[in-house]
């Protein structure tokens, strides 16, 4: 094996370590609610959450994967060095948050990350800022749909079962809860592993490796970028983020069966929905807004307001954060002779 090619399988192994990271980060996404509620325990809800984000792998196309690798950066206009300071950015960033508890955007820690290394090594040319502006406009979008996806679904379901019983209720939303907890597993596994899919596509482009990354005579992404990723993710929700459940779970508001349900239900239609837009959004972001919009059926204190602009705040510092660490590792590259 050549050096180069050496170089590029290293990259690779450091974007699907990103990928594990990105799922033992976001994890608790998948299980917090399911947990919380007392549905499954913590051991069984990763499970429950890692298999239906590998399943995710055989039910959606690319689209995420497609924009991220071709659609945000001109993969001719970047090097390899490039793609694995944008991996750094993101790892650290994902890494600080995650011992912090807060439940912060692997995803826009990615194209932060991406955004801000391309910029330092190829100046506002190699960006494509369309790209750029679907993503940032969907970080207020995508937490305001879930958060009305949330609760008109509550509000809905209240009104059909107000003369049962609570534990009638109860008894019928835990069963429930298996179900949403699958589809919002499975949302999450379709949108954030193309993410990580996509900066593999890029890698072999900038590379000169293009041969690797597609299927002979098609711009079809081959089945081994597809599946190594789908894996990783899977395996690092299995490993969970315990820190961040908490945060997800109990912090915000307090839920029951019913409520998890609307919310998980909620989130994933949202993050479908993007998906199949091809814009790459926070799960996190998503999953937030639809757990607001539960617990405001009851009423708005029943939302913690001061957890949730800690969140918030996390969300808007994430894409500036990421890309100033991915920038100064470009940097540090190009001093060396590197990029």
């Amino acid at each position: 094996m050549t050096p180069e090619l050496t170089l590029i399988a290293f990259i690779v192994i450091v974007a699907l370590a990103f990928d594990f990271l990105n799922g033992f980060h976001d994890a608790a996404n998948s299980i917090a609610i399911v947990v919380s509620t007392r549905v499954l325990s913590p051991g069984q809800a990763v499970i429950w959450a890692a298999f239906f984000n590998f399943v995710a792998a055989f039910t959606v196309g690319t689209h995420v994967a497609k924009t991220v690798g071709k659609g945000m950066v001109d993969p001719t206009g970047i090097t390899v060095y490039v793609i694995l300071a944008a991996l750094i950015g993101a790892i650290v960033w994902n890494l600080v948050t995650w011992f912090f508890g807060i439940p912060s955007s692997s995803s826009h820690a990615l194209i932060g990350g991406f955004g801000g290394a391309a910029l330092v090594h190829g100046g506002w040319k190699v960006l494509i800022l369309a790209g750029f502006q679907k993503t940032i406009l969907f970080i207020f979008i995508s937490p305001l749909l879930g958060m009305v996806l949330g609760y008109v679904l509550m509000i809905i379901v209240l009104n059909i079962f107000q003369r049962f019983t609570p534990s009638a209720v109860d008894g019928i939303f835990r069963i429930g809860q298996y179900f949403s907890a699958a589809a919002y597993s499975l949302s999450h596994g379709a949108n954030d592993s193309q993410k990580t899919m996509g900066i593999i596509v890029a890698l072999l482009v900038a590379g000169n490796q293009s041969q690797l990354a597609y299927h002979a005579g098609s711009q079809e992404i081959a089945w081994w970028i597809i599946l190594c990723c789908y894996a990783a993710m899977a395996f690092g929700t299995m490993s969970g983020g315990w820190r961040i459940i908490k945060t997800m779970g109990q912090r915000i508001t307090k839920l029951k069966p019913v409520g998890g349900f609307c919310a998980q239900t909620g989130g994933a239609i949202s993050v479908f929905f993007a998906t199949y837009l091809g814009v790459p959004v926070s799960t996190t972001h998503t999953i937030t807004g639809s757990i607001i919009g539960v617990g405001s059926t009851t009423s708005l204190s029943a939302v913690r307001w001061g957890v949730a602009g800690n969140i918030v705040w996390a969300w808007i510092l994430t894409i500036p954060a990421s890309g100033l660490i991915a920038g100064l590792f470009e940097w540090i590259f190009s001093l060396m002779g590197w990029s």
